[in-house]
């Protein structure tokens, strides 16, 4: 299991993405565009971190389900 994030790190993660920047799903690009946005290193990278899994969630396909056919004969 994950880290709960905090509700103020999710609400900035949210806005920002609604913003102009071009956040894609690599940390270091994302935190790199965060460098004078947020007020500490460590929300900075929190902040980042949930970006990117965002980003990741957001391009993810989902995967079709298995249909398993019974073999019993009639």
């Amino acid at each position: 299991m994950g880290r709960i994030k905090l509700l103020m790190v999710k609400k900035a993660a949210r806005q920002l993405l609604q913003g102009e920047h071009t956040f894609n799903t690599e940390f270091n690009h994302n935190k790199k565009l965060l460098r004078n946005t947020m007020p500490s290193k460590p929300i900075q990278n929190k902040v980042a971190g949930y970006i990117s899994r965002l980003m990741r969630a957001k391009t993810k396909v989902p995967k079709p389900k298995k249909v398993i056919e019974s073999t019993l004969s009639s």
